[in-house]
């Protein structure tokens, strides 16, 4: 049965959009998502922030690189089924490229090439953009007092240390209490959430397909950051002796200073493990379970909108996913803002943001890359 979309927009045009977004989306997940919400809910209004905060909430709760997850969302809203796979390989697209040509040159030369001036300026300038995103969801995710006593709570257990996971579902179960707690009459025809279940892979090997069943499981259970694959993969090839630690601390580097989702340093051990076709395999594991996921889910949340008892869960998870993008940000900020030359980029990048509101990100983080190059000079 074809899908009914409305005011559905051509499959080159999504793919314009999210390959561009892919080639400038530096920062991780919040600032991927910051781009996405001023390019696609401000810049083109393809989706309203209402409904793009449902989208946010709702891919927090499922495994794989929620940003990527995103743009996938985003794809079916505007062109069915065809516009979810065109927009995820769209913006993953870049990121695997660029790794490409690291791992080339890395195995070819053994060594990366030096970048880190130009991330001394893109880090603070991401900030901005992140802050920027901040504000405008949280004005459309604050509908009530209780609301935003919850997103409070969701940013201060998170700076604390708790896994963002855990305080989204938390968030989300506190909603639901609240709503029990007004609506004391029993809600028998309550939906529940999705649950899905995977199955994981045979143990790694050097072979094309087990790299294959390997990154199959991360990208099938990989919840949270998408830093978590590090962890994962120190476990499964380091301690087994298929990568060596320098080799892995190498694609930690890479996956900082590509744009796009982290999970592309896939890519790069997937080359040094069995070359371009070992890059493939583990290319496509990774990512494989992200396009199934939104493919499951996207169709069933504006039933799970239309539910009261969803959608006070929704509610609360939407402000729980501001408040961890904000916890974020802080950490960023914390980790970045550390000397005048760096608080300099993100003050200048902050006050671009808001008043040129139309400004495309890209400017931003180029603008940020230069003026780092710049000031490192002095």
């Amino acid at each position: 049965m074809p899908d009914a979309v409305p005011n559905k927009v051509s499959l080159s045009e999504i793919a314009g959009v999210f390959l561009k977004l892919g080639a400038i989306s530096f920062g991780g997940p919040a600032a991927h998502i910051a781009m996405m919400e001023a390019e696609i809910v401000k810049k083109r209004q393809w989706i309203d922030h209402a409904h793009f905060l449902d989208l946010i909430g709702a891919t927090n709760l499922i495994p794989g690189p929620n940003s990527t997850e995103m743009t996938m969302h985003c794809g079916y809203e505007k062109g069915g089924w065809p516009g979810l796979i065109v927009a995820g390989t769209a913006f993953i697209f870049p990121a695997v490229l660029i790794t490409l040509v690291f791992a080339w040159l890395y195995s070819a030369y053994g060594q990366l090439p030096e970048v880190a001036p130009f991330i001394y300026g893109i880090k603070p300038a991401v900030i901005a953009i992140i802050l920027s995103a901040v504000i405008s969801l949280g004005q459309k995710a604050l509908k009530n007092v209780e609301l935003g006593i919850l997103g409070a709570l969701t940013l201060v257990v998170c700076l604390l240390g708790l896994n963002e996971i855990v305080a989204l579902f938390g968030c989300g179960l506190v909603g639901l209490l609240l709503y029990f707690f007004k609506n004391s009459r029993s809600t028998a025809s309550a939906l529940s959430p999705l649950l899905l279940l995977q199955t994981a892979g045979a143990e790694m090997q050097l072979s094309k397909l087990k790299i294959f069943l390997s990154f199959l499981k991360v990208g099938a259970l990989l919840y949270g950051s998408g830093y978590v694959l590090f962890a994962f993969l120190d476990a499964e090839l380091v301690n087994k002796g298929l990568l060596t630690r320098q080799e892995l601390i190498d694609a930690v580097a890479v996956g900082q200073f590509t744009p796009g989702p982290v999970l592309s340093t896939a890519t790069f051990i997937g080359w040094q493990l069995h070359g371009f076709w070992g890059a493939l395999a583990a290319t496509i594991g990774v990512f494989l379970p992200s396009f199934v996921f939104v493919a499951l889910l996207n169709p069933v949340i504006p039933k799970l909108r239309k539910s009261k008892l969803m959608g006070a869960f929704l509610d609360a998870v939407n402000v729980a996913s501001v408040a961890v993008i904000l916890a974020v940000c802080f950490e960023m900020g914390r980790s970045t803002l550390t000397d005048w030359r760096s608080i300099l980029i993100a003050v200048l990048s902050f006050a671009v943001v808001f008043y040129f509101k139309k400004m495309n990100s890209a400017f931003i983080v180029m603008g940020g890359a230069a003026l780092g190059y710049l000031l490192t000079l002095l």
